[in-house]
């Protein structure tokens, strides 16, 4: 007979579905300590357990506001960034 004091090892790869579906808890734990969590069904990785801030981020709609807040705040934003303007000459093509 098991000790319930005894609690199993925490799996050190991906969860088999079975102990995910059991272990619930731990699973949601580990995945806010450890970030994503791995799920296998058949010995194949099936699912990946994310945060909700994680899926979040993944899902989010790229605004570029993030790079405009970067260039705002470089000490270098007074730099010219518009190229010189270069003189070609210009040959006859006879049409």
């Amino acid at each position: 007979m098991s000790d319930p004091a005894v609690r199993p090892a925490e799996p050190s790869g991906p969860w088999r579905l079975k102990d995910a579906s059991a272990r619930f808890t731990e699973l949601v734990r580990r995945v806010r300590s450890d970030g994503p969590q791995h799920v296998t069904v058949d010995g194949q990785n099936t699912v990946v357990v994310i945060s909700a801030e994680e899926f979040r981020r993944l899902t989010a709609t790229a605004t570029g506001k993030a790079l405009v807040d970067v260039l705002q705040a470089s000490p270098h934003r007074d730099v010219d960034l518009e190229p010189e303007p270069v003189m070609m000459s210009v040959r006859d093509v006879d049409l």
